[in-house]
Order: C-alpha cells, then sequence, then structure tokens
C-alpha cells in the first residue's frame, strides 16, 4: 500500500492510496484516516447523453439532497472519482455546500491522469475530479477494472452500518457496477428519467420490456425505482430512510 497526496490546480489537496491486493481494503480506511461504521453513498453511472432540463434536474439533486444529506448523516460518498458525469457532479456539490464528508475516489490506475505529473497509462486516461478529498488506486487499465473494488471499499467503511447504491444515467460498465452492487447485498435505487442504463433497468423495474441484463438483478431483490422528476424532497426522505437505518 502506497500513500501520497495529491495537489490539483484549484488548490485543493486530497490523499492517495495505491493498493494492488484484496486484503489491503481492510487496512486502507485506517491509512486514510477515515473512521468505519458510517453510513456510506456510492454513486455510479454518469451524465451523458441528457436533455439539458434532466441535466439541470440531476444537478440539483446532487446539490439540494444528496450532498447536504451525507453532510447531515456524517457520512461517506464513493464513487469513480474522474472528472466527469457523477463524479464531477458530486465533487462540485461539496464544494459548493461547503460540506467536509470523505469523498473517495475509486479508479484503476491505469485510467486515470495522475496530477503529480506521472505519464498516464492510456491515451483515453481520465483528469481526476479535484473536490474529491481520497482516492484510491486499484489494479487495472481498463475501464471497469475498479468496479468490484468501488463495491467492497462501500461494504469495508459501512461496516454494517446502513449503505446504498445511486445508479444514474450510465453505459455499459454501468451495468457492472450495479451486478457488484447486488453482489455486496446492497440496497441500489435507480434513477429513472436520468438516462441510458438507468432507465433501462427502472423499465423493467416498472414492467416495461427493457434488457434481458436486467432481469437477474431485479430478481435479486436489492434494486429500487427513484424518479428524478419527482419532488426533491421526497427523494431525500426515501435515501435518509435507507442510509440512517430508519424502518419505513
Amino acid at each position: 500500500m502506497k500513500l501520497s497526496h495529491f495537489c490539483f490546480k484549484n488548490q485543493h489537496t486530497a490523499t492517495g492510496s495505491q493498493i494492488d491486493q484484496w486484503s489491503d481494503l481492510q487496512e486502507l480506511p485506517y491509512q486514510l484516516g477515515i473512521a468505519t461504521g458510517q453510513p456510506v453513498l456510492v454513486l455510479v453511472g454518469g451524465a451523458s447523453k441528457m436533455e439539458p432540463e434532466a441535466l439541470d434536474r440531476l444537478q440539483q439533486f446532487f446539490t439540494e439532497v444528496l450532498a447536504p444529506l451525507m453532510q447531515h448523516l456524517n457520512g461517506v460518498v464513493i464513487d469513480g472519482g474522474t472528472d466527469c458525469g457523477v463524479m464531477q457532479l458530486m465533487g462540485q456539490a461539496r464544494e459548493q455546500i461547503g460540506a467536509t464528508f470523505p469523498l473517495i475516489g475509486v479508479c484503476a490506475i491505469g485510467t486515470v491522469i495522475l496530477p503529480d505529473g506521472t505519464p498516464p497509462i492510456s491515451p483515453d486516461a481520465a483528469e481526476l475530479e479535484p473536490h474529491h478529498s481520497h482516492f484510491v488506486l486499484v489494479p487495472g487499465d481498463t475501464w471497469g477494472a475498479e468496479s468490484p473494488w468501488l463495491a467492497k471499499l462501500a461494504t469495508v467503511i459501512a461496516a454494517g452500518f446502513p449503505s446504498c447504491t445511486v445508479v444514474s444515467n450510465g453505459g455499459e460498465i454501468t451495468w457492472q457496477d450495479v451486478g457488484c452492487s447486488v453482489e455486496e447485498r446492497r440496497t441500489t435505487f435507480v434513477l429513472d428519467g436520468s438516462g441510458r442504463t438507468a432507465d433501462a433497468i427502472a423499465a423493467a423495474l416498472k414492467g416495461e420490456d427493457s434488457d434481458p441484463r436486467s432481469h437477474p438483478l431485479i430478481a435479486s431483490g436489492y434494486l429500487q425505482r427513484l424518479a428524478l422528476g419527482d419532488e426533491l424532497e421526497t427523494l431525500q426522505q426515501v435515501l435518509q430512510t435507507c442510509l440512517a437505518g430508519i424502518k419505513p
């Protein structure tokens, strides 16, 4: 396990850790200075090909619901860490409201550009989102290699406390992310109206014809549908009920 500190152009700094083995995950929270036994929110998906109105609504959901809720619950947020899609929205929302909850980006080492000037392995490498507080670099040089590590880290940090996954939009890798969430027996909220993979799964949850990949995921019993167009207060209540461990 290798610890480092990243300094971004916006003067924000983040703690980074590169791990190579599954056994490293148990010690990782201690090394990062993050307490275990607290609520964890996992974010997967994207924000591509969204209509402007839906994207505005998604930004509002992050800024007015997700970030304030996790600050209120003293929780931890874990996502894919790159400067795009839901990871960018979460980083910007955390910064906008002045939140201090740990925001951990889990990235395959070969898919990202590190701010320390290390040459990227892949020509398709992405920048890290500069408002995250921590980054965990895991083995792999393909997109999606981080998925099982991300899901497992959330389980380690929650340590028996409530956790959930929110799925927004997303492409092919999002199917894998949802599968990993289900394997961890994590309640997984699919944001209907955010587009692409999330909408395909939401359609199946509504009993409509959809991608057959949805069927085993839904059969697990861990998937629930949230409508992006619902009142923000309603969305907040559903998530708080889950993450605070409140029985509905």
